[in-house]
């Protein structure tokens, strides 16, 4: 797998709208993390931005807003 040299696109909305219902249960973000893997997503950074990945392939899904960083 190779990193990307262009930024992925935003989240599709209702993927966001689980993302962060899993982030209000969570109590940390390493709990949030864990819960994303049972979705089949994965968080990783790319220069200093949060990027949801598929956690089966990597593939960039689209970059997390600010607050989910």
């Amino acid at each position: 797998m190779q990193p990307s040299d262009k930024q992925a696109a935003p989240v599709d909305p209702s993927v966001l709208e689980l993302i962060r219902s899993e982030r209000q249960k969570a109590l940390s973000p390493r709990e949030w993390k864990f819960r994303l893997r049972g979705y089949g997503y994965a968080v990783k950074t790319v220069a200093g931005t949060p990027v949801l990945t598929r956690l089966t392939t990597g593939d960039e899904i689209g970059t997390l807003p600010p607050e989910l960083a």
